[in-house]
């Protein structure tokens, strides 16, 4: 697929672009659900909480303007946040006397703590690496792989995939140029 997440944003502002929403949704599920499993959610309150966001997503996207200087992850986690403060106003009153959580007390969504930025950035290369690796062939996957990823030189790699350690460098710029395109705006 060719689309960037520049463009998949963009994309996800138009209400017919199918494709695109199942790209975001497999690209962000895990992250969300995971974001949601730190707030102390139980599987199926995180399970009900990522399904509430995407609702939100799909009602606020057609009207988000990407901001580099804000970045898109702060977003997402701003509106996972919002929900969940929704859904925590609707179950139970919040009184901090009676031993109740305050909303106060509770993570800022700026806080880097309260998502984890290396758990984010880690994820996210990740889960795209999954989803981008049925976009190349097997062999130039593997040469891109062995190379980069277990730090094996490229003669070496080359010499058991069959195929010149030229080729193992044009794999390993292919991929991760194709990694960069998927990823842009996004480790922002």
């Amino acid at each position: 697929m060719d689309t960037t997440p520049a463009s998949l944003l963009q994309r996800l502002r138009q209400s017919a672009a199918a494709d695109a929403w199942v790209r975001f949704v497999k690209l962000y599920t895990p992250l969300l659900f995971y974001w949601a499993r730190r707030l102390g959610l139980s599987h199926q309150d995180a399970a009900d909480l990522v399904q509430d966001v995407f609702t939100t997503l799909v009602q606020k996207l057609p009207a988000f303007q990407y901001d580099r200087n804000k970045g898109f992850r702060n977003w997402l986690r701003i509106v996972l946040r919002n929900r969940w403060r929704d859904i925590l106003r609707r179950k139970t009153p919040v009184n901090a006397g009676d031993g109740e959580v305050a909303l106060d007390e509770l993570p800022a969504a700026e806080d880097p703590d309260a998502f984890g930025e290396a758990e984010y950035r880690q994820h996210l290369v990740q889960r795209a690496l999954e989803l981008m690796q049925a976009e190349f062939p097997p062999r130039m996957w593997k040469a891109c792989w062995e190379h980069l990823v277990n730090d094996r030189p490229a003669a070496e790699v080359a010499a058991e995939l069959g195929i010149s350690p030229g080729t193992v460098y044009v794999a390993k710029a292919r991929v991760l140029g194709r990694l960069r395109q998927e990823l842009e705006g996004m480790l922002d």
